[in-house]
């Protein structure tokens, strides 16, 4: 009568190696849990003995009971919410290899129940379960697009950038509604790493101003970014140190935009500008003027001390002079310019600078009197903070930190 209940069929085995129903029955009341453990594995034992076991006092059984593909689908139902983790874990490894394999059109009870068992671990509170099925999941076509959904708007990165970057059952409706929501931090950069990003996807994520988002959508070749997209990006990426080369690198530049960029990054990447086979001659003349300026500017600047003491005196020494100076690599002038004007020792500015810390930076920038701008490019040049640990300006020109807390920064570090 058991049987009549199990719908899944185990797999064909050697029926004469195959225990006999009643040697089965025997073996899961057999103390000795190596014996159930071991019939809790073959793919030929009976459906109404593994679903038997699913509910065994050992865990090492019950692991083999959620792995097992002969497993019957209501076996699965209850290990679904078993108490040990690694069940789960088991059971949401096999359930996403078996869905995507199942036929859509097969309406079956074991196709309904192996979803509802599917929807079940994508709400496990464990993020390890929900990430082993987002990654199996993840390029899977033939799933409900349901536990795509959640997956995808999971607040643990493990588990929605695997969904976010990869399946194709997201449409960009999707995407903007994921992001309009809120995102993980990085799943962004997830979603621009796409292969098929639209123009509004792409206008989604530069309004974001996620740095690693942004870098992430530069590079990617098949990106769609519209040229008042991109001219978005150059607004904001002087002190993005991270999206100049992905800039420079990007395809199918207009004049004007290669122009702008090549105002802030590095004569090494102006350099590469000045080689891409589409600048007309005109523009390709002026960046090899540009950077044949800046090398003779570099070259020039043999004692740094007395040429940052020179520009002070004369009231030279402005955001325009370090800033220059930042991008030109010129760090002995920038520590002396910054010693002189915030009245700083120069061991401190070294210490500020050298310390990685974006908070001690732009507490140096705000005592020398400089703007957050400025700041912001001494954190990323100077002192190569890493984009997502940079602080940014609020409201694009004012410091994102009180005088309190920029006069407790310098105090650390006099």
């Amino acid at each position: 009568m058991l049987r009549k209940l199990f719908s899944r069929k185990p797999k064909p085995a050697d029926e004469q190696m195959s225990p006999s129903y009643e040697e089965q029955r025997q073996q899961i009341q057999n103390a000795d849990a190596s014996v159930r453990l071991d019939l809790a594995s073959r793919t030929d034992a009976r459906p109404e003995i593994l679903y038997y076991l699913a509910e065994d006092d050992s865990p090492d059984v019950r692991r083999a009971i959620a792995a097992n593909s002969a497993t019957p689908a209501q076996a699965d139902v209850l290990l679904a919410t078993d108490a040990d983790d690694e069940v789960r874990c088991d059971l949401a490894l096999k359930i996403a290899r078996l869905v995507p394999d199942m036929p859509a059109d097969e309406q079956n009870r074991v196709r309904e129940q192996a979803i509802e068992v599917l929807d079940m671990l994508a709400q496990d509170q464990l993020p390890r379960v929900r990430a082993i099925l987002s990654e199996q999941l993840k390029a899977a076509g033939n799933v409900p697009k349901q536990v795509i959904t959640r997956l995808a708007r999971d607040v643990e990165l493990i588990v929605s950038a695997p969904v976010l970057e990869y399946s194709p059952l997201l449409n960009d409706a999707d995407l903007l509604e994921i992001i309009a929501a809120g995102t993980a931090q990085g799943a962004m950069t997830a979603i621009a790493k796409r292969t098929d990003v639209g123009a509004d996807i792409a206008d989604a994520v530069v309004a974001s101003l996620d740095v690693p988002a942004v870098a992430a959508l530069l590079t990617n070749k098949g990106a769609q970014i519209r040229e008042e997209t991109l001219d978005k990006i150059i607004d904001n990426a002087a002190e993005v140190d991270s999206w100049h080369e992905p800039l420079v690198m990007r395809p199918e530049l207009s004049m004007r935009a290669v122009r702008r960029i090549a105002g802030f990054v590095a004569s090494s990447l102006v350099s590469i500008l000045a080689e891409r086979n589409d600048l007309d001659e005109h523009t390709a003349a002026e960046l090899a003027e540009a950077v044949k300026k800046r090398l003779d500017q570099a070259g020039g600047d043999a004692d740094d001390a007395a040429r940052a003491l020179s520009m002070f005196e004369a009231g030279g020494l402005d955001d325009e002079a370090v800033s220059g100076a930042v991008d030109l690599g010129q760090i002995e002038f920038v520590v002396h310019a910054l010693s002189l004007r915030g009245q700083v020792s120069l061991d401190s500015v070294r210490k500020l600078l050298n310390s990685g810390s974006a908070k001690a930076i732009t507490a140096l920038s705000w005592k020398a009197g400089l703007s957050m701008r400025t700041a912001m490019r001494l954190q990323s040049k100077a002192g190569k903070v890493p984009p997502n640990k940079m602080l940014y300006a609020r409201n694009g020109t004012d410091f994102p930190l009180s005088e309190e807390d920029m006069k407790w920064q310098l105090d650390a570090f006099a």
